[in-house]
């Protein structure tokens, strides 16, 4: 089994990256490869809707590694994509990042990468804001047909520094229960596959295209 993480900060070692290497050492001890994608400091480009990637299944943008993480995700069991708190929400590089992985990879309303692999959201902040930013990365796992993980409490881990989050022992308890349950939830999803159990099939054909108003209104 594999699971790949994504830092979106843009510090390779800040209190982000703390709190998911508190994940690895769980994931390789239960003998899960892992796979870290630092986005660092980078510029990212926002997904201009251009629709390309619809017929061509890759975003037009090819050299931030969007591309390059859809085809890993191919091969992966499992997701964690992690952010710092930027005014309540997750950082701008993580956001356009997703965007454009999960659109891009989204042809045919089929995410062949994504479809029933477990997602989780981890964020970091030095006080408050983190409650919206983890919302915001679960929308993604929620529209993708991926199970959610979560753990024994919101998975948010405090500190402005890398050793500051040393002291949030709860915040790190929290990321390892984390860990623990993605590695259930790849597991079971191994033994329902060698035992037959096929994967649901989604309704695609109905599209809800077109504003409700009032006219009474204008």
């Amino acid at each position: 089994m594999k699971v790949l993480l994504v830092n979106g900060s843009s510090h390779p070692a800040g209190t982000t990256m703390r709190a998911l290497n508190e994940m690895i050492k769980v994931f390789e001890e239960a003998g899960v490869e892992t796979e870290v994608i630092q986005l660092g400091g980078k510029p990212i480009a926002d997904c201009l809707q251009c629709n390309v990637c619809q017929k061509t299944g890759k975003c037009v943008f090819k050299d931030d590694g969007v591309n390059d993480f859809v085809e890993k995700a191919y091969n992966a069991d499992g997701f964690v994509f992690a952010s710092p708190t930027y005014f309540a929400h997750p950082s701008g590089r993580l956001l356009s990042f997703l965007d454009r992985v999960f659109y891009s990879n989204g042809k045919d309303e089929v995410y062949d990468a994504f479809q029933f692999k477990p997602g989780a959201a981890v964020v970091t902040a030095r006080r408050g804001g983190t409650s919206t930013s983890y919302d915001v990365i679960n929308k993604y796992f929620g529209i993708a047909q991926m199970p959610i993980v979560t753990s024994t409490y919101w998975n948010n881990v405090h500190g402005l520094t890398a050793d500051d989050a040393v002291q949030d022992e709860e915040g790190l308890q929290v990321v390892r229960n984390l860990a623990r349950n993605m590695i259930w939830m790849m597991q079971a999803s191994a033994a329902a596959k060698e035992s037959g159990i096929a994967l649901p099939k989604a309704e695609s054909e109905a599209v809800t295209n077109f504003i409700k108003r009032n006219d009474n209104l204008r």
